[in-house]
């Protein structure tokens, strides 16, 4: 089941790789912190794949944001 709209991907995809990059992980690195694929972290910074509810919240715990930041319903 998709929990996002291809918008709130798009969003999603962005903020990741922001949030990514001003941390300094690799994607692997990322990939293993979250115990998930490489190919499936790369999936969701380019928007063609979305994390299950529970990495989308170990996201969230990891760069310090809410989810509805990572998803876009919040520019905080």
């Amino acid at each position: 089941m998709s929990i996002m709209n291809e918008d709130v991907l798009q969003i999603f995809s962005k903020r990741l790789k922001e949030l990514r990059l001003e941390a300094g992980y690799t994607q692997t690195a990322l990939a293993s912190l979250l115990h998930i694929k490489q190919q499936s972290y790369i999936r969701y910074e380019y928007g063609t794949g979305e994390p299950s509810l529970q990495t989308l919240v170990n996201l969230s715990d990891i760069f310090g944001v809410s989810v509805d930041y990572l998803l876009g319903r919040s520019d905080l």
